[in-house]
C-alpha cells in the first residue's frame, strides 16, 4: 500500500509543476533505516520566486507555489487520526526531523561540490520538511494541540490525503488517455463512469 501512497503523491506535485525524486525502490522492514531511507520523496519548485512569501502549515494546491524544495514522507495510515495522543506515542513519524536526516537530503540538492560544503544560511531554511498524513482531528481543543506538537516536533507543513485527492480528481479528463499513469487511469475511469461524484468525494474525508 505504501508504493500506491507515494504514487499520489508524486502525481499530486507532479501535476502542480514540481520535479518529483523517489530516493529508493524498496521498503526497509528487518533493520533499522539509515538517513535517507526516513524520507520518501524530494520535491523541487522550477517555478519558484525568492520574493514569495513562506507558505501556510496546512498546505493546500494554492500554498504549493511558495514552496522552493521539501523533503516528504509519507504516512497513508488511512484508519487512524493523527490525534495529540498518538502522535506523542509514536516518535517514528518525526525520524526525518533528525539533524542526519535533514543533512543528508539536504546535500542531495547541491550539484556544485563547492556550494554543497558550504550552503547558505539562505538555502539550509528554504528547504521544507512536510507530512502528509490522512487527516488530523476536526475540533478542537485536539486539532489545535496536533498542528502545535507539529510545529513544535519541526514539521514545516502537512497535506492531508483528501486535498491531494480532490486536486487530482480535479485536473483529472475523462476524454485523456493517462496510460503512463496507473492511479491517474484508475481516477479517470471511475470519473468517467460517474462512480466519482460529488456524494461520493465524501468518502474521501
Amino acid at each position: 500500500m505504501s508504493s500506491v501512497d507515494e504514487s499520489i503523491v508524486r502525481e499530486y506535485f507532479e501535476q502542480n509543476g514540481f520535479l518529483v525524486r523517489q530516493l529508493r525502490k524498496y521498503q526497509v522492514q528487518s533493520r533499522k533505516k539509515t538517513a535517507d531511507e526516513e524520507v520518501d520523496l524530494l520535491v523541487y519548485n522550477p517555478s519558484f520566486d525568492p520574493k514569495s512569501r513562506k507558505p501556510d502549515f496546512m498546505l493546500f494546491s494554492s500554498e504549493l507555489k511558495f514552496i522552493h524544495k521539501a523533503v516528504v514522507v509519507v504516512k497513508g495510515w488511512h484508519t487512524l487520526r493523527f490525534t495529540p495522543a498518538m502522535l506523542k506515542s509514536s516518535p517514528e513519524i518525526f525520524r526525518f526531523l533528525e539533524k542526519t536526516v535533514v543533512k543528508k537530503v539536504s546535500d542531495l540538492f547541491y550539484e556544485d561540490p563547492a556550494k554543497e560544503q558550504n550552503p547558505t544560511d539562505e538555502a539550509k531554511d528554504d528547504l521544507m520538511k512536510i507530512l502528509v498524513l490522512p487527516g488530523l482531528p476536526t475540533e478542537n481543543p485536539y486539532r489545535e494541540q496536533s498542528i502545535q506538537l507539529l510545529q513544535d516536533k519541526g514539521v514545516d507543513g502537512i497535506i492531508s490525503f483528501r486535498s491531494m485527492l480532490l486536486d487530482i480528481l480535479a485536473k483529472i479528463e475523462i476524454n485523456r488517455n493517462y496510460q503512463k499513469s496507473e492511479i491517474l487511469q484508475v481516477l479517470r475511469i471511475l470519473k468517467n463512469y460517474d462512480l466519482l461524484g460529488k456524494p461520493q468525494l465524501e468518502l474521501f474525508k
